[in-house]
């Protein structure tokens, strides 16, 4: 299988890295001090299921891999306006490309450049920073990929997902293929654009702010104006959605951190738009409010570009 990842960062290098450990012909879109890293040292992973180097091809170029089976994109959804273009070049008859960013809004942006047939969804759940260029670090154990057809969802599990889904299987990756996997897409958002809100704006984990039964309800609250919007966009969620949320949150280390608080902390860019951004955006064309989020959103969104120092 011929598979190139528009990113080689914490999520996309190490995916790639399993996929290229198996003998997959995996390449990378990449750039700066990482890229350099890589084409002369190869991509190392370490962490606690093992160390290991692959050296794949590795270029800022796109047009020097040409086309492929699958593009698998997973950079930051700011970078998507200059990312995305980079596709084009690796899309033939036959490819199909996978978003695995956060929020609502990649699968769509990616279809307006490579059509909605190419186009799958896909959310993924994994812990891993980059340690340095050419290197990325494992935090956790956890590496999970849920993804499916996401504009016309057939009565099965389409093929080109399943052919997908078996390869990264075996290759030590917990991947869940589905039918549906705008619902997938969604139903992670309702948690993560409040969580990473939450987190990010008072600049704690997830524990101090849970143990204060105000704010956890306010949180709760938060998830529910999501999901009225996700409702509001058609994804069919349960009525105890909020309870599952809940039951899902009360299960997490008092010392986890949104991607969102680790890039603010660490002086980075922040997905801001790509996760409050498009809850208010779209509720606000869709009719539904979303007060806390709206509120959120304003404190997170002049720190875009990085954290504004005083």
């Amino acid at each position: 299988m011929r598979i190139a990842f528009i990113g080689a960062g914490a999520v996309g290098g190490f995916y790639g890295a399993q996929m290229a450990r198996q003998g997959h012909d995996v390449s990378f879109i990449a750039r700066g001090a990482h890229l350099e890293a890589i084409q002369k040292n190869g991509l190392r992973i370490v962490g606690p299921l093992g160390d290991y180097t692959v050296k794949p091809q590795a270029e800022s170029d796109p047009a020097k891999i040409g086309h492929v089976d699958y593009v698998v994109h997973t950079v930051k959804t700011y970078d998507n306006a200059g990312a995305i273009p980079l596709i084009r070049p690796l899309v033939g008859p036959s490819t199909s490309v996978l978003t695995l960013q956060n929020g609502v809004d990649s699968a769509e942006e990616i279809a307006a450049v490579v059509g909605e047939p190419a186009t799958l969804g896909g959310s993924t759940y994994i812990a891993t920073a980059i340690d340095a260029p050419g290197v990325i670090r494992q935090t956790g154990t956890h590496r999970r990929v849920v993804f499916g057809e996401y504009f016309k969802p057939e009565s099965s599990v389409s093929a080109r997902v399943k052919t997908l889904a078996e390869a990264m299987a075996a290759c030590d990756i917990h991947v869940e293929p589905v039918v549906d996997s705008r619902h997938t897409v969604w139903e992670k958002f309702t948690y993560l654009a409040p969580f990473a809100a939450f987190t990010g704006a008072a600049r704690l984990p997830i524990g101090p702010l849970w143990s204060d039964d105000y704010i956890k309800n306010m949180f709760l609250d938060a998830v529910e104006e999501v999901a009225n919007v996700a409702r509001a966009h058609g994804v069919k969620l349960p009525d105890d959605h909020r309870n599952r949320v809940y039951e899902y949150a009360i299960k997490l280390p008092p010392s986890t951190r949104s991607s969102l608080l680790i890039d603010l902390q660490l002086g980075k860019r922040i997905e801001v738009e790509a996760l409050q951004g498009s809850v208010v955006r779209r509720g606000a064309k869709v009719g539904v409010p979303t007060p806390i989020m709206a509120a959120l959103y304003a404190v997170l969104k002049p720190h875009a570009n990085g954290p504004v120092a005083l």
